[in-house]
C-alpha cells in the first residue's frame, strides 16, 4: 500500500512503537526497503532528499518506481521529502506525487519557521500530503553537534509551534546528529526532556540522526514515545562494507550480481532493524472467518 506518513504514525504512537524511516537513492535500495517491510509485517518510509534528488533519485523517476514497489504489497509504504529547505524542492516533490514531505526551517527563528510550516501544511493537506516539521536543531554529529542543550527543544515552544502549524508530526532535537559520529562516541541523548515532550504534545514524535545513537539509546527513545526513525548513514555503511567484502572475494563477480548482494544485505539490515524499533508483526491480514461481501 502506497499511503502518507500520518496514519502510520499515529498508529505507531498509539501502539508504543516506531516506523523506520530510510534513505533511498536507487531501486535495489526501494526493493530492499519495501520488501523487508512485506516480510516483517511492518510499515516504513522511504526519504529522499533534496542531495540525493539533484544525485540519483529524481522525484519523477522515483515516484512511479516506489509506488509500482509498494502498491501490491499488504503493508502501509510512504514516500517522504527528508529535509525539504526549499519551497521548489516541496512543491516538486508534492507535484510528482510523493506521499509525505518535511519542511526543514529549523535553522530560522522560531516566527520564521512557524510561517515556513504553515505554508506548507496548507499547500500539503490540500492535496492530501502529510508534513513533518523540525523545532530545536539536529546538526551534524562530524562537527559535533547535538552536545549542547542551546540546540535542543523546547517542550512550551513545541506546544505553540504545533497549535499555530498543523503539521503532522515533529523532528525533536535531544541530542543526536546527523552523518557520522567519530569513533567509539554514542552520544548522550536528554531522555527527560523527551518524556516531557511526549507528554505535552501527545503526537508522533520523530528522531533525527538514528545512525550511530546506540541500540541502548534507540530502544528507550522508542519506550518514550519516538514514533520515526531515520536512518541513512547505518545501513549505506553496511550495505557498502557488504559489497565491497562481495568483490574482494569474487573480484570478477558480475555487476548485476554485487547489485544483488547489496540488496539482500540491506533488506537483513533493515528487517533487524524492525524488529529491534517494535514495528515487526504490526500489519497481519489474516482473514479466518467468512469472505467479505
Amino acid at each position: 500500500m502506497y499511503v502518507s506518513m500520518k496514519e502510520m504514525l499515529w498508529h505507531a504512537c498509539a501502539n508504543k512503537y516506531a516506523v523506520m524511516a530510510i534513505n533511498c537513492t536507487d531501486m535495489e535500495q526501494a526493493r530492499a526497503i519495501c520488501y523487508a517491510a512485506a516480510a516483517e509485517c511492518a510499515p516504513v518510509i522511504i526519504d529522499i532528499s533534496p542531495r540525493q534528488m539533484k544525485a540519483h533519485a529524481t522525484p519523477e523517476v522515483m515516484v512511479p518506481m516506489i509506488r509500482a514497489i509498494a502498491e501490491p504489497l499488504d503493508v502501509p509504504v510512504a514516500l517522504n521529502l527528508d529535509h525539504g529547505g526549499e519551497y521548489k524542492d516541496i512543491v516538486r516533490c508534492i507535484k510528482a506525487g510523493f506521499s509525505s514531505v518535511m519542511v526543514d526551517a529549523s535553522s530560522y527563528d522560531f516566527e520564521e519557521n512557524v510561517r515556513r510550516v504553515s505554508q506548507i501544511v496548507a499547500l500539503a493537506h490540500a492535496h492530501g500530503v502529510s508534513v513533518e516539521a523540525e523545532l530545536g536543531h539536529v546538526g551534524q554529529a562530524a562537527a559535533g553537534d547535538g552536545r549542547s542543550a542551546d540546540m535542543y527543544t523546547n517542550v512550551e515552544q513545541a506546544r505553540e509551534f504545533v497549535e499555530r502549524t498543523g503539521c503532522d508530526c515533529l523532528a525533536v532535537a535531544i541530542g543526536t546528529a546527523h552523518g557520522a559520529y567519530p569513533d567509539d562516541f554514542v552520544p548522550h541523548l536528554d531522555f527527560d526532556r523527551l518524556a516531557e515532550l511526549k507528554e505535552a504534545l501527545k503526537m508522533p514524535l520523530v528522531l533525527h540522526g538514528g545512525s550511530g545513537a546506540g541500540e541502548e539509546n534507540i530502544r528507550r527513545v522508542v519506550e518514550l514515545g519516538i514514533n520515526k526513525i531515520n536512518v541513512c548513514t547505518d545501513l549505506f555503511k553496511h550495505q557498502r562494507k557488504a559489497m565491497h567484502d562481495k568483490l574482494n572475494e569474487q573480484p570478477s563477480i558480475d555487476y548485476m550480481d554485487i547489485q544483488m548482494h547489496g540488496e539482500q544485505a540491506a533488506t537483513e539490515y533493515i528487517r533487524a532493524y524492525m524488529r529491534m524499533i517494535g514495528s515487526s508483526n504490526r500489519y497481519q491480514f489474516d482473514f479466518t472467518g467468512e469472505d467479505f461481501d
